[in-house]
């Protein structure tokens, strides 16, 4: 298997795809003995030595998966330039160079997986792995609500309930997996919601829409790592079964990527 020489790095190593692309301009790699300058260059996985900065990279199976509790005003990104607070300050240094599995935004909270290994975090992205929730919402649960948590919808418009920044605009939403409804109030109303995407504020996006806000988001889950007890702002690494679900995920996503090379 080839792949990008920046993308190989940042695949089987600690380094991010832009500190790859700085390591290789800045001349600290070297592809079989030469110095290697173009970040472009293709990489035979099994079949070309690779080195940064005196230390081989090679294809291993190895990675580590934390599951972090993240509590509400804190950022998933490295640094923000409004010198908010973020999900690095609270984390030990030994995971300073993790990645997040998607993002929670600044006002929601609960389960955040992080890994030392882009490849698992971009699988378990893109994945349609079940995402469960609990929120509270400002008003009641409707029957439009309902039927779109069912049925799915598509917004032309669904900026309603989007980041400031956001460029998506339109957006399709699939039916839930799955709802339930612990408390419908005309004041407030709270619900578990299970999802298999929850990408770009989803969920603030669709209740948005019917004119009501949420008021507070907490992951619980995500496939089979579950936050159970794990208190606020602390981390745990995934247990041996957790290790185990996420190793099958993986072999049968790597199946049927293989699969779709060969169509």
């Amino acid at each position: 298997m080839s792949m990008r020489l920046n993308k190989y790095i940042a695949h089987y190593s600690t380094y991010s795809r832009r500190e790859a692309d700085k390591a290789i301009q800045d001349g600290y790699v070297r592809v079989n003995g030469e110095i290697e300058l173009n970040p472009a260059t293709q990489i035979e996985e099994r079949a070309d030595v690779v080195y940064i900065s005196g230390k081989q990279v090679s294809p291993q199976e190895k990675y580590t998966v934390i599951v972090y509790n993240k509590p509400k005003g804190e950022l998933v990104t490295k640094v923000d330039p409004k010198g908010r607070k973020t999900i690095y300050d609270t984390l030990d240094k030994k995971f300073k160079h993790f990645i997040p599995v998607g993002r929670l935004d600044f006002a929601s909270e609960g389960l955040l997986l992080l890994t030392d290994a882009s490849r698992v975090a971009t699988a378990l992205m893109e994945s349609d792995l079940e995402r469960i929730y609990k929120i509270k919402i400002k008003g009641e649960v409707t029957s439009e609500m309902e039927d779109a948590m069912l049925n799915g919808m598509y917004l032309e418009d669904a900026t309603a309930g989007a980041h400031s920044h956001s460029k998506v605009k339109s957006m399709e939403f699939k039916p839930f997996l799955g709802y339930k409804i612990q408390k419908n109030h005309h004041n407030y109303s709270i619900l578990k919601v299970a999802l298999s995407e929850g990408k770009n504020r989803e969920l603030r996006r669709f209740f948005a829409h019917f004119g009501t806000e949420i008021a507070d988001l907490k992951r619980l889950s995500f496939a089979e790592v579950e936050l159970n007890n794990l208190p606020t702002g602390k981390t745990r690494y995934l247990s041996r079964s957790e290790y185990s679900a996420l190793f099958k995920f993986l072999k049968a996503e790597e199946k049927k990527a293989r699969e779709r090379g060969k169509k």
